[in-house]
């Protein structure tokens, strides 16, 4: 399943230059996945300070 970034985002950046396959991106209100090209490696969450990147 890949990974979902969560309403707990605070937007800080931190998953997105971890992403080795660039699906992560900023959205409106807080980061997003793309789904279609996550690989399901962790990494996002990994860096995360609030553990927003969860599995869906």
């Amino acid at each position: 399943m890949a990974y979902l970034i969560t309403d707990a985002c605070i937007s800080c950046g931190a998953c997105e230059p971890e992403c080795p396959v660039q699906c992560i991106s900023q959205g409106d209100d807080k980061y997003v996945i793309d789904p279609d090209v996550c690989i399901e490696c962790g990494a996002c969450a990994n860096v995360c300070p609030v553990d927003a990147p969860q599995q869906q």
